[in-house]
């Protein structure tokens, strides 16, 4: 956290989002979750996209009752499994007449060796191929939903990767941080191309970093990480505090007319050379494509 934040007054905004619609994917914990209540608590209409359908059940009766909106509902939405993805962006585009933000946070973090359905690394696979693929499912009804936004919850990890064009999915070995880091780096280069892509539509794009957060991202650390997490975690932010940068991001007036920048505390942020490189940015873009089997010029 860049120090000149620690000594500004902690945002907030009294924005309304009345007839407006959110999608947040991964809702169910953590800051998702505490994204959607507070939007919910603003009027708009929150679909809450959840890979784990008990959970969801269960998140939804805090959002309902924690905002007293009944304007709340929970679908199932697997970002390991592209036909899960599919699936689900048909469902939305039938059944939803507009999307005015959609709010990528979902994740997985530093986790063992894993492929997805389609054969991608777990991290690359869920955090970058699997968002990439479900905003450009939905993007034609965000188009005709303006003026709306797209927010890509990435991490100052992003500042540690790397993008291997070749070797996107770790195959020649596989190390989990670099892997985590490079899918949040894609995260950030896609906000940069999707902003680009956009200009002119009155769909805008941001990429944030939430903070160092008290989540269920943690599971996977080994015994030494999870205790040097444990010594710093008074410094560490809840997940209602991790929110505020993805709130910011969704409702701020002031964003209006700012898209592709990176945020974080509130404040738009500096990100990695790597992250402001359009040249990479681009060439994943056409990579992405290619590996889910689709045209998006």
């Amino acid at each position: 956290m860049p120090f000149g934040n620690l000594f500004r007054r902690p945002w907030s905004s009294t924005a309304r989002l009345d007839d407006k619609t959110v999608l947040i994917t991964g809702a169910n914990t953590g800051i998702g979750k505490e994204t959607a209540l507070d939007l919910a608590k603003r009027g708009a209409r929150i679909i809450m996209a959840c890979r784990d359908m008990e959970k969801a059940e269960g998140a939804l009766k805090e959002v309902i009752e924690g905002s007293g909106s009944q304007n709340v509902v929970i679908k199932k939405l697997d970002l390991s499994d592209t036909k899960s993805i599919r699936e689900f962006a048909e469902t939305i585009n039938k059944e939803e007449t507009k999307l005015n933000i959609l709010i990528n946070n979902a994740g997985v973090m530093v986790c063992p060796h894993g492929k997805t359905a389609d054969g991608f690394e777990m991290q690359i696979g869920v955090n970058h191929m699997g968002h990439f693929l479900l905003t450009h499912l939905l993007i034609d009804l965000i188009i005709r939903s303006t003026p709306a936004r797209i927010i890509n919850v990435s991490s100052m990890a992003h500042s540690w990767g790397t993008i291997n064009l070749d070797d996107i999915n770790s195959e020649k070995g596989y190390d989990k941080k670099k892997a985590y880091s490079q899918s949040k780096l894609a995260n950030i280069l896609f906000t940069r191309s999707l902003a680009k892509k956009l200009q002119g539509t009155g769909v805008t794009a941001y990429s944030l970093h939430p903070g160092v957060v008290q989540t269920d991202l943690w599971r996977h650390l080994n015994a030494p990480q999870a205790a040097i997490m444990k010594m710093i975690s008074p410094f560490t932010k809840t997940s209602v505090q991790g929110a505020q940068t993805t709130i910011y991001c969704a409702v701020a007036p002031e964003l209006e007319t700012e898209s592709g920048g990176y945020y974080s505390d509130c404040a738009q942020a500096n990100c990695s050379s790597s992250a402001s490189d359009d040249d990479t940015a681009q060439k994943l873009w056409e990579l992405s494509c290619q590996m889910l089997s689709l045209s998006w010029d």
